[in-house]
């Protein structure tokens, strides 16, 4: 694995590089960072050149100020100046995978920049816009922001956690080291201050998305049927015309490769 940084206006990116082959970057979601794609970049990495990266204001990804609301088009940016900086053209797009938050990473990138993607998986993004319900996700989200503002960053992750109505998290295939759980508790106060309302406001850009060249494919955890990101899933599959994919577990399912990895390839493949 080679590790790297990437200076991007506002920011430096911390990202790591697996394999050799194809590029297949994946972006993560919420408080996570690159080591919480680590086993499913490696199982990846066997055929691939596989880019996991820590988005900014996260973990080791410094923003060069202080933080500041978050918008999801400026990561798609970063995502599209990460791809250039591994070698991937319009010649020789790459494959995305993003969850959660990092799901509409892949998606405002494929349609800011088609030419340099091939697929774009899109597991579960939170664009709560998009369902028939969004006036009440809205409201969460003012909430949110409201909360940490006035009560600090545990109050918001208080309010937003028990407006989501989600499972708990999974348990990881792999024993998470004890530096990625320091980080991910250092990453919370930015994401219920800074992400939660932006990211659950942002609209993605349909008819975009259907007419460029990339392929998108919506994708949903068969354990988290009922839950406002799966909902918006197959909502967006709906919307773009296209076929929701399934994969094994819940939200979080990509913290199991053993079986996450071939219903990747599968879907990356079809």
């Amino acid at each position: 694995m080679k590790v790297e940084t990437l200076a991007v206006p506002g920011a430096t990116l911390h990202y790591e590089v697996r394999g050799s082959g194809p590029v297949l970057l994946l972006i993560c979601g919420g408080v996570y960072d690159a080591e919480g794609f680590a086993g499913l970049a490696e199982a990846l990495a066997e055929d691939r050149t596989v880019v996991t990266y820590d988005r900014r204001g996260n973990s080791r990804s410094s923003l060069d100020g202080p933080p500041a609301v978050q918008s999801v088009e400026e990561h798609g940016d970063d995502a599209y100046r990460l791809l250039a900086a591994v070698g991937v053209t319009e010649d020789d797009p790459a494959d995305v995978f993003g969850n959660s938050s990092g799901a509409e990473i892949a998606l405002e990138l494929a349609a800011r920049h088609p030419e340099m993607v091939r697929t774009a998986v899109a597991h579960e993004p939170p664009a709560f816009e998009l369902l028939d319900d969004a006036a009440h996700w809205r409201e969460l989200m003012r909430t949110v922001e409201e909360t940490f503002h006035r009560d600090g960053w545990g109050a918001a992750m208080g309010v937003f956690g028990e407006g989501m109505h989600m499972a708990g998290e999974e348990i990881p295939a792999q024993e998470p080291s004890p530096e990625f759980m320091a980080r991910m508790q250092g990453n919370l106060p930015f994401f219920a201050g800074y992400e939660v309302p932006a990211f659950g406001a942002w609209v993605p850009d349909l008819d975009t998305l259907r007419s460029g060249t990339a392929r998108i494919v919506p994708a949903v955890g068969v354990a988290s049927a009922g839950e406002a990101p799966h909902r918006v899933g197959v909502e967006l599959a709906s919307r773009l015309g296209v076929e929701v994919a399934e994969f094994p577990g819940g939200h979080g399912g990509h913290g199991n490769p053993t079986v996450f990895a071939p219903r990747l390839r599968e879907v990356l493949a079809s």
